[in-house]
Formats: C-alpha cells, sequence, structure tokens
C-alpha cells in the first residue's frame, strides 16, 4: 500500500525550554529514522497550515485567537505542561494542516492511508483550553474537516497512554463519531473512566477502556481484538483517525505501562483490518505522546510496516485469557453493542 508520511523540520519550532519531555528531538530522532527506514510505498506529503477557520471547526475561536497572541512573546505557558514560545503558534497550525493534508492525500487517491509525525500533539486540548503539551486538537480539526467533506461515520483511536480528554469532550455529543481509548487509569488527566460512555444522544459512542499500571502487550492485544475490533465492526467506520501516542512504551519516562513494539504492530494490525473490511482501507495516523527517543525509533517501523499492508493476512500475536481489567468497559458498553463472551 502507498503510505503517506507527513515528516518536516518546522516541527521542531515549537520549543518547550529545558528538561519538557515533550521536545524538538522527538520530530529530530524520526527524521533520523526516516533516511534509514525509506521502504517502497512511502510517499511525502508536504504539510500546510491550518487556516484559523479550520482550527476554529472544533474550538472556540477565543481559544483561537489566545493561542495566536503568543507569537508575540518569546516565552509564554497555558499552564505548567503547557509552555509556548514565539514560534508556537505557527508550529501548532503547520500540525493540524499537515494532518489535513494527510487527509486530503487519502480521500484523492493519492495515498492508501498515512502518518503524520507532528508536534505539539493536540489529543488533551479542548474546545477552549490548551492543556497537557496541546494547543489545538490535530486528530479533532482531522475529524470535522472529513464530516464537511461528507465522510459520515468516523473512528477515533486513541492508544496514547493518557486520555484524550480533549478528543472525548469534542464528541462527547456526537452519534456519528466513535472514540475510543485505551489508557493508564487513574492517571494524566483523570479522565477516562470506563462509565464515560457518551451523552445520552451518543451513549455507546465514547468507549473508554482504562487499563492500570503494568499492562502491557497481552492486555493491549486482548483490548483491540475482544473489545475494541468487535464494537467498532458493529460501528461501520467510514474513515479510522488514530490518536498514536507511544508513551505505554515499557520505557516511557512519563507513565508505568510495558507495551512494546510488537503491541503496536498488533494494534494497528487490527485498525488495518477493521479499515480493510468497512473503510476501503482508509487510516490516517497521527503522532501523540511518547517521550523516549529509542520507543520511537523501534516502534514506529513496526507501524509503518502494518501500514503497508504486509501484515493484513498474518496472525495476531497470541493473548493470555481475557483479563479482569477489561471488565468494566466491557459491562459499560453491553447495553450498546454484541460483546463476545
Amino acid at each position: 500500500m502507498r503510505t503517506g508520511l507527513v515528516l518536516d523540520r518546522r516541527y521542531e519550532a515549537h520549543e518547550t525550554g529545558p528538561g519538557h519531555p515533550e521536545r524538538p528531538e522527538r520530530i529530530r530522532a524520526i527524521r533520523e529514522l526516516m533516511r534509514e527506514y525509506r521502504r517502497a510505498g512511502l510517499v511525502d506529503v508536504e504539510p500546510r497550515l491550518a487556516t484559523d477557520a479550520e482550527l476554529a471547526s472544533n474550538h472556540a475561536p477565543a481559544h483561537v485567537a489566545r493561542v495566536a497572541a503568543t507569537a508575540a512573546h518569546a516565552r509564554a505557558a497555558f499552564d505548567a505542561d503547557t509552555p509556548v514560545c514565539s514560534a508556537s503558534y505557527a508550529t501548532a497550525a503547520l500540525a493540524a494542516g499537515g494532518y489535513l493534508r494527510l487527509l486530503e492525500a487519502i480521500l484523492a487517491g493519492d495515498v492508501d492511508n498515512g502518518f503524520a509525525f507532528v508536534r505539539p500533539p493536540g489529543h488533551h486540548a479542548e474546545p477552549d483550553r490548551a492543556m497537557g503539551f496541546c494547543l489545538f486538537n490535530n486528530v479533532a480539526i482531522g475529524a470535522r474537516w472529513l464530516r464537511l467533506r461528507g465522510v459520515g461515520r468516523i473512528l477515533i483511536v486513541d492508544w496514547d497512554v493518557h486520555h484524550g480528554n480533549g478528543t472525548q469532550e469534542s464528541f462527547w455529543d456526537d452519534p456519528d463519531t466513535l472514540y475510543v481509548s485505551t489508557h493508564q487509569y487513574p492517571f494524566y488527566p483523570g479522565t477516562g473512566a470506563a462509565s464515560e460512555v457518551g451523552s445520552r444522544t451518543a451513549a455507546g459512542r465514547t468507549l473508554n477502556v482504562p487499563l492500570p499500571a503494568g499492562c502491557g502487550d497481552d492486555e493491549y492485544v486482548a483490548a483491540f481484538t475482544d473489545l475494541i475490533a468487535p464494537v467498532a465492526g458493529q460501528f461501520r467506520p467510514e474513515f479510522v483517525l488514530v490518536s498514536a501516542g507511544f508513551d505505554a512504551d515499557y520505557r516511557d519516562p512519563l507513565a508505568g505501562m510495558q507495551a512494546t513494539e510488537a503491541g503496536f504492530r498488533a494494534m494497528t494490525r487490527v485498525l488495518m483490518r477493521l479499515a480493510e473490511a468497512h473503510a476501503g482501507g482508509r487510516v490516517a495516523a497521527i503522532l501523540e505522546g511518547g517521550y523516549d527517543l529509542d520507543a520511537l525509533r523501534a516502534a514506529v517501523p513496526a507501524v509503518l510496516d502494518e501500514l503497508a499492508g504486509t501484515g493484513l493476512r498474518d496472525a495476531l500475536p497470541s493473548a493470555s485469557p481475557r483479563s479482569q481489567v477489561l471488565a468494566p468497559a466491557r459491562a459499560a458498553h453491553k447495553p450498546f453493542w454484541e460483546i463476545p463472551e
């Protein structure tokens, strides 16, 4: 398959200061990796700036204006975790716009799927608030953009180790968007309990799979094969978006999970099969967290290999018997979906 790749040194311009984990070196490490990893089928996609109207499709205009105003300051911060510099607004607009360019390329048939390696990340950004390293919610803006172009049911899968509170809030009332999150719980930002299933008009369209610290590939594979795939298959998405954080890796300094590149490979394979069955193979991933550079160097090629489609017919890694850690999510969603016992 042809896989679009959004990767640009301009994403390094967002400076967060000494010691901050969401640092320019994340993109630099991936750019260096891509000099060696250039398999057949990779297609470079040039990012563009998202317009203010595109940013405002998911964010309050006042929030867009607040972020834009930081361009006048060498240093500022929205909270203790979310510092910015004068280049941060433009970099964040390029992050959202880079994802939109990838979606454009997929819709046009120029590529089959793709991965946007951008920063700053986005899934914590709420409609009217920057937080958790995030200024604009890139994946939510992408979903809004797709909806305006006639895409109906959209699946957003967030495997970042932190719950995507901003994405959940953005689609809490939307019955045509299924938001799925696997995350360490309890943990930052404190949201993402299994009982959070969506509003009355969209009940069952938010699927939270909270996992205790220490979970690894077995639990993630079980969550994707035993719960997420059956629910998403019934939802029948027309497009699959992935908030691909790599901070569930066992090396990550900010979390306590034990996933390896094999787990990320398996999760991607499940989503590729879902997309092939329901969405014409259309999958668009975007970088969220992941703060250990060695983990990025190991997991990113694993995901790109799966996007190539070479593993679509291969068996998934075997997981241990269904873990009790999935029980709260299973119970919360039995009223809405047929979930295998």
